[in-house]
């Protein structure tokens, strides 16, 4: 797990009262840098960090539960729209809530970190710089509270 993620997920508020997903009006986005889009390849470089990290994910016996019997294409899609939203892409993200989506599937802080430490390394492999990697991690982290729900 980078320090940022890590740094992000103390900071993150962890009230009860805390508000949920569904009740933002929209997704978070990387502050700042309008270039970090560009540094994941556009849509197309999304589009293949998903590929990679689904694979990472299925492989992971800790994440893999979680997306073994889903539609992981559908999944994938869904993906690169969140993330595509957060770095201030075009791009229009019509999922559902991080709280909806994970509602009922007992997610773990254990799992929740392996997912995010073989999307690191999927990020890795596509050569995306440290700090594009680091705005994303840092804007995604909040949601972990509407992620793990066990």
């Amino acid at each position: 797990m980078s320090l940022v993620l890590a740094l992000a997920l103390m900071a993150a508020p962890a009230t009860a009262d805390a508000m949920p997903m569904e009740h933002y009006p929209t997704l978070p986005h990387v502050g700042g840098a309008d270039h970090t889009f560009t540094e994941f390849g556009g849509k197309d470089g999304l589009t293949a960090l998903m590929d990679d990290a689904m694979a990472r994910w299925l492989r992971n016996p800790r994440t893999r539960p979680f997306f073994a019997n889903a539609d992981q294409a559908r999944i994938k899609h869904l993906l690169v729209e969140q993330i595509c939203v957060v770095l201030n892409g075009p791009c229009t993200y019509e999922g559902r809530s991080m709280a909806e989506a994970h509602r009922g599937l007992n997610v773990t802080q254990g799992a929740f970190y392996a997912l995010v430490e073989e999307l690191q390394i999927a990020m890795n492999g596509r050569h995306i710089p440290f700090s594009a990697q680091n705005r994303l991690l840092a804007a995604l982290a909040p949601m972990h509270k509407d992620v793990i729900t066990h």
